[in-house]
């Protein structure tokens, strides 16, 4: 059975990167190594990884990177850093039509 890994890179100008790979020490040392110039890691430089979860299906690790591919920087970071109150309060709407705040 394969392995998969949905992982975070924090990049050099604070900025993060969230991939998906079966290989997480090659596909890291892909990004350290610049082999890809176009790729978003390129020029930010050195990385450090700080998230990474296992997974058995890569449909469920596609699904969970794409999910957090569009959350915000300052979530992603409470998810590496396990603070899952930090992680609740980021998710919450702030809409001020969302019905927590209607009456």
């Amino acid at each position: 059975m394969e392995t998969y890994y949905v992982y975070i890179l924090l990049c050099s100008d604070h900025l993060t990167y969230t991939g998906v790979t079966n290989n997480l020490g090659r596909r890291f040392e892909e990004h350290q190594n610049g082999l890809n110039t176009k790729c978003f890691t390129y020029k930010r430089r050195p990385l450090k990884l700080v998230f990474q979860q296992e997974f058995n299906d890569i449909e469920q690790a596609i699904y969970f990177e794409k999910k957090i591919k569009t959350w915000s920087r300052k979530k992603k970071l409470a998810l590496a850093n396990g603070d899952f109150d930090l992680l609740q309060i980021l998710s919450e709407c702030r809409n001020a039509t969302h019905s927590k705040y209607k009456p």
